[in-house]
């Protein structure tokens, strides 16, 4: 199987992040409507395919790469597992001891959890190698683009929400896409002046 190059897996990544968000926004709250029960599970695990298409993505991806970037893929797996574990016993013993109210909706949590400490981690530990993972190479789409699409996407689903009148997670998602679009912008403006200096030094 040829290796899949930067640019094909981020279109692939796009593309199954637009059918989770689909399968979210316009199939899985018919759940609760549904009144058969077959027909309920199949609803309820309706945006499963697309994720377990990107987590096949990702061990492809891994598995086809150097082993510089194997390592920075592996430590950024590493702490993301340490990271979204420790939050789960934390929330365990919390919700145990009755101090905390968790219910079934927080494990939705847990695989965006790890995936944005996977990709902030591996980041860092790129660039302790000198690896920019802003400028991909193969006409890839930059790293502050995709940050980008991403934050609108979860707004889109904030917005969702805020019109079903669920303001709970319309304020964490509208939060959270917050949060994702201030790194793209800051993630912009590190590229643009690299690129001015880089620029500048050139002209010296």
């Amino acid at each position: 199987m040829p290796r899949l190059k930067e640019k094909r897996y981020q279109q692939r990544v796009l593309l199954a992040m637009t059918v989770y968000i689909i399968m979210m926004v316009l199939v899985w709250p018919l759940v609760r409507t549904a009144s058969s029960l077959p027909f309920r599970w199949m609803l309820a695990l309706a945006p499963l395919p697309p994720m377990l298409y990107v987590i096949a993505l990702m061990a492809r991806r891994i598995r086809d790469s150097d082993e510089l970037e194997q390592r920075t893929h592996l430590i950024g797996l590493g702490v993301a597992t340490g990271v979204v574990a420790t939050l789960s016993l934390v929330g365990g013993f919390l919700a145990s001891a009755q101090l905390l109210a968790l219910d079934g909706s927080i494990l939705i949590w847990v695989f965006p959890v790890m995936m944005a400490c996977y990709g902030i981690t591996r980041g860092w530990v790129a660039q302790q190698y000198g690896h920019d993972l802003g400028c991909d190479p193969g006409g890839a789409m930059a790293l502050h683009w995709r940050l980008s699409i991403a934050a609108a996407m979860v707004g889109f689903v904030a917005l969702f929400a805020y019109l079903k009148q669920d303001a709970f997670h319309a304020g964490l998602l509208a939060g959270t896409a917050g949060g994702i679009a201030l790194v793209a912008l800051a993630k912009a403006i590190i590229l643009w002046r690299k690129r001015r200096d880089g620029h500048t030094d050139g002209n010296a």
